[in-house]
C-alpha cells in the first residue's frame, strides 16, 4: 500500500484589478498556467462592468467582480467598497493591470507591501497619463515600462524592475505603446513570480529587499 501524499502547499493568492482590455492580465493568466508558477489568480475585479478583462478572466475560469465607480459619489466611498471586495477574497498580492483609478491613501495603506503596478514609462519620468506622447515630445531616445510597489505617492513607489524600449524614427504614440506593451507582458509575470516566491519585499515605504538583501536600484532590462 502506497503512503499518503502530503497536501500541496497553498500558493499565494493573486487578485488582479483592471479597467480595460486586460492584455497584461492575459499575459499573467498564461504565465500562471505554467506548472511551476508559484501563485494562483483567485479573482479579477474592475471598476468598469464592460471591461474586456472580465471576459478574459471568465474564459479562464477565474472569479470576477465589478465595483462600478460611477455609482459612488466620492473616491473614498468607491475605495471603501472596493476594499471590502478585496478583503473578502484575502489576497496575498494585489496586481494593478491597467487599473485606471487613483487610489486613496487609506486604500493604499491597507495593502502596503502587497500591491504592485505596471506603468508605461521609465519612472520617475512621466508619471500619470499620455506617457508615450510625452516621451516623443521630449525627444527621448529610450522609453519603456516600470513595475513598482504602490505607495501613497502616485506612480512614485519604489521601482522593482524596468524594461527599455528604443524610440525609433517615425514612431507615433501608438507604435511606441505597442512595443512598450510587449515588454510589459514579458516583465510583469517575472516580477509577480518573484513576489510569490517570497523573494521580493517592500521594507518601510521606500526600500526593496530581494532575497533579503537591499536593492540599490531597479533591475533594468536593456532596450530590445
Amino acid at each position: 500500500m502506497s503512503g499518503m501524499q502530503a497536501d500541496p502547499v497553498d500558493k499565494p493568492r493573486i487578485l488582479v484589478l483592471a479597467s480595460g482590455s486586460g492584455t497584461n492580465l492575459q499575459a499573467l493568466i498564461e504565465a500562471s498556467r505554467e506548472r511551476d508558477f508559484p501563485g494562483d489568480i483567485v479573482a479579477v475585479g474592475s471598476n468598469r462592468p464592460q471591461a474586456f478583462a472580465l471576459e478574459r478572466a471568465a474564459q479562464a475560469g477565474i472569479e470576477t467582480f465589478t465595483v462600478d465607480h460611477t455609482r459612488y459619489e466620492t473616491r473614498e466611498a468607491f475605495d471603501n467598497a472596493l476594499r471590502l471586495e478585496l478583503e473578502r477574497r484575502q489576497p496575498d498580492l494585489v496586481v494593478l493591470a491597467g487599473f485606471m483609478r487613483i487610489l486613496t491613501e487609506d486604500f493604499v495603506r491597507a495593502f502596503q507591501g502587497r500591491m504592485i503596478n505596471v506603468h508605461p514609462s521609465l519612472l520617475p519620468r512621466y508619471r500619470g497619463l499620455n506617457t508615450h506622447q510625452r516621451a516623443l515630445d521630449a525627444g527621448d531616445e529610450v522609453h519603456g515600462v516600470s513595475i513598482h510597489f504602490v505607495t501613497e505617492d502616485l506612480d512614485g513607489g519604489p521601482v522593482i524592475a524596468r524594461a527599455e524600449v528604443p524610440v525609433r524614427p517615425g514612431d507615433t504614440a501608438e507604435t511606441l505603446a505597442e512595443r512598450v506593451q510587449a515588454r510589459e507582458h514579458l516583465l510583469y509575470p517575472i516580477v509577480i513570480r518573484w513576489f510569490c516566491e517570497g523573494r521580493l519585499q517592500l521594507a518601510g515605504n521606500d526600500r526593496i529587499l530581494f532575497d533579503d538583501v537591499p536593492v540599490p536600484e531597479a533591475l533594468t532590462l536593456p532596450a530590445a
